[in-house]
């Protein structure tokens, strides 16, 4: 089986990166998927706060960098939150230790995941990764509905244009969640997936959670066969 190392990579804050993440690796429990989680927020540490099992690593130091990757070895899957203003980090660690060729001796492939926005920066983070990483990863794209359905700036950038017509990048929707509920999520650190099991929502509460999971679920099986362990 091709080992796979997800990235969840925008430099731009407030994207919902972590948001994505905790619901990901919910999907991966949910399916019984053997996997390993590293939280990289010194600041915040929001994926361990809900998945408590995750591994920090601190950015800061450049050889814990190294637990990233040495991951791949002991399990199919490494699932990564890359804080905020990382960009350029991950970037030069890749360039420096020739990542790309350690991961292709371990059969092992690298995806980007990157939160879209309706601002220009976090379009501007997708075309600075993909520019440095180019062809020698595969990049999915999460459109983030938590502030605005629609996305302008990105639709009509060459950004998306290379994204999906030269580096084969696939689209997926993250739907809205109502603020009342992520509130009530964050306060316990409970994902969606857990929190339709908690008391402490309402009935039609724990539906409006089946329903957006349901929604979540649906979009990640579009698209797993770039973000889970596959055929070689």
């Amino acid at each position: 089986m091709q080992r796979q190392l997800n990235l969840i990579l925008n430099g731009k804050g407030g994207v919902g990166k972590s948001f994505f993440a905790v619901n990901f690796v919910q999907y991966l429990k949910d399916h019984q998927i053997k996997h390993t989680v590293i939280d990289t927020d010194n600041e915040n540490s929001t994926l361990k706060r809900f998945h408590p099992e995750a591994r920090f690593v601190n950015l800061a130091n450049a050889r814990e960098l190294d637990e990233l990757v040495v991951a791949v070895e002991t399990v199919p899957l490494v699932v990564v939150d890359c804080r905020a203003a990382s960009t350029d980090l991950f970037v030069d660690y890749f360039a420096e230790l020739a990542v790309f060729d350690v991961l292709k001796s371990m059969d092992a492939v690298l995806t980007v995941v990157s939160l879209i926005n309706h601002d220009l920066d976090s379009v501007e983070q997708a075309r600075i990764i993909s520019n440095a990483f180019d062809r020698r990863c595969r990049y999915l794209v999460v459109k983030n509905q938590a502030l605005s359905e629609h996305f302008t700036i990105y639709d009509a950038s060459e950004t998306r244009k290379r994204l999906l017509e030269e580096l084969a990048a696939k689209e997926i929707t993250m739907p809205k969640l109502h603020d009342w509920l992520v509130a009530l999520l964050q306060q316990d650190n409970l994902p969606v997936g857990q929190g339709i099991q908690h008391q402490k929502f309402s009935l039609m509460d724990r539906q409006r959670l089946k329903n957006w999971q349901r929604q979540f679920h649906e979009q990640i099986d579009t698209v797993c066969q770039i973000i889970l362990p596959g055929e070689p």
